[in-house]
């Protein structure tokens, strides 16, 4: 739902932010292993959730977001606002019975997927552009509703034989998007900016209701995307000196604000339900959208890739967007993946190398030949684990040396100070990308040391965590 068309100009800007703002919309959607039988998506779309108000006060989630911040217009600035959410549509699954009447089910299997009830997300979008100087005062608010509506869809099977039919329903929701500004005190010509998003919907459960029942008529995922045509917004976490006051005095509820776009860019701003930090961006190895930022993205695929065919029957059958991973973990090449294994970001600031792009997959690390990972030991001679040496107490420990391990008051975990006092031979002296040095021991007595050693699965201390009992 559009209520109003965006200038060209501003368009444009939020297409640049709209990349970040998706995967904000869409984080959570559908979980690993993305059938809508795992317990995961049972409790589904956990950020940016405005339910209804005669609803919330008992579900303890809001019905409102509020975000604040600073801008600078400049003469004649027109600021331009694009509300973002999901709205919830629930899947109900029919069989066609041999009487040519339907009943629901809890699942329809077909060879190619598990057809299952499920809320589908519908991405629904208010906008709206306005003078800076009509929002002082009053400001501008602006009403919208969603109204109820059914359909259905037709299942065929691999024959092309109707066997049933997808009927999905959504509910009535209302909601209000209002903005304000205000001069601030002082000789800036800078301005607080309000915006509120409430969920005004009348629905009120008749007894006692759970969430489920309050989904339908919420606003899911529901975030801003601000753009002035002439002028900037402040950051809200680096802001000049003189407005430091100005900013921590703003009150965000809900939501935070961060400057979008590319660095450098001030001209549009995303108050997301996500906490971000300025400028942010989609790391340029993702394959695609998997929804699940919680794993990473490299595991995710593999294990992705490696659900049973019936598990990836259910999960095509359970969304749309739960089969397109699918698809993309079972067709992603070797190269795509070997992206996602690792991407040292902080070596650019130091090298200049620009961000790897599918024709140059791999980025040039000072002493790796290209091709080489680097995390491979034969990519970079100037370490060996097998012989390099560590200055303990005035003494060289390295593969082969036995210590007397004492584990650090400040950084030792409980099961580590089991092992206070206990002797051990040191296997590897290993270094990180951070210039740290750690010992990896195996201890002495232990009845699966040769294990540990065939495996490579070592007990790991640093070098003042440990006294030498002897040279080697």
């Amino acid at each position: 739902m559009t209520t109003s068309v965006l200038p060209d100009t501003m368009a444009a800007s939020f297409a640049a932010a709209r990349q970040v703002a998706d995967a904000v919309l869409f984080e959570g959607y559908v979980l690993y292993p993305y059938r809508a039988s795992a317990a995961k998506n049972r409790l589904r779309w956990q950020f940016g959730v405005l339910v209804p108000p005669g609803w919330g006060a008992d579900g303890g989630e809001p019905s409102a977001q509020r975000t604040e911040c600073l801008l600078e217009p400049r003469s004649g600035a027109r600021l331009s606002a694009e509300l973002r959410f999901l709205q919830a549509q629930r899947r109900t699954v029919q069989r066609l019975l041999p009487d040519g009447t339907y009943e629901t089910v809890e699942e329809l299997e077909l060879p190619d997927r598990v057809l299952v009830p499920w809320d589908e997300g519908v991405e629904e979008r208010v906008t709206c552009t306005v003078d800076v100087t009509e929002l002082l005062g009053t400001g501008h608010t602006l009403p919208f509703s969603l109204p109820a509506q059914e359909h259905t869809e037709p299942v065929h099977d691999t024959d092309g034989r109707l066997v049933g039919r997808l009927v999905r329903r959504r509910e009535e929701t209302e909601g209000r998007l209002t903005v304000t500004a205000r001069e601030l005190d002082g000789p800036y010509a800078a301005l607080r900016l309000t915006a509120t998003v409430e969920n005004t919907s009348t629905w009120t459960p008749d007894g006692p209701a759970d969430r489920d029942a309050a989904l339908p008529r919420a606003l899911v995922a529901a975030h801003l995307l601000l753009g002035i045509d002439t002028g900037s917004f402040l950051s809200m976490t680096d802001p000049p000196e003189w407005a430091r006051a100005a900013v921590a005095a703003c009150r965000n509820e809900h939501t935070w604000p961060v400057l979008a776009g590319g660095p450098g860019r001030s001209d549009v701003l995303l108050s997301s339900p996500i906490i971000l930090e300025d400028h942010p961006a989609i790391a340029p190895e993702s394959p695609g959208a998997l929804y699940d930022a919680l794993e990473i993205d490299e595991i995710l695929a593999l294990r992705t890739a490696a659900l049973t065919d019936q598990e990836k029957r259910e999960a095509r059958g359970t969304d749309p967007r739960a089969a397109e991973v699918i698809d993309l973990a079972d067709s992603m090449p070797p190269e795509v993946l070997e992206r996602l294994h690792g991407a040292v970001r902080a070596l650019r600031e130091v090298t200049g190398e620009a961000p790897a792009t599918p024709e140059d997959p791999a980025p040039a690390v000072p002493g790796v030949q290209p091709g080489t990972p680097w995390w491979d030991p034969a990519s970079d001679r100037s370490v060996d684990p097998a012989r390099d040496r560590v200055t303990v107490d005035g003494r060289p420990v390295g593969a082969g040396s036995r210590v007397l391990l004492r584990p650090g008051k400040r950084r030792t975990d409980a099961q580590d100070l089991f092992l206070h006092g206990r002797t051990a031979q040191v296997e590897a002296v290993l270094h990180d990308v951070d210039g740290g040095v750690h010992l990896a021991v195996t201890v002495d007595g232990d009845p699966g040391a040769d294990i540990r050693r065939e495996q490579g699965r070592f007990l790991y201390f640093q070098p003042d965590e440990v006294a030498p009992l002897e040279d080697v």
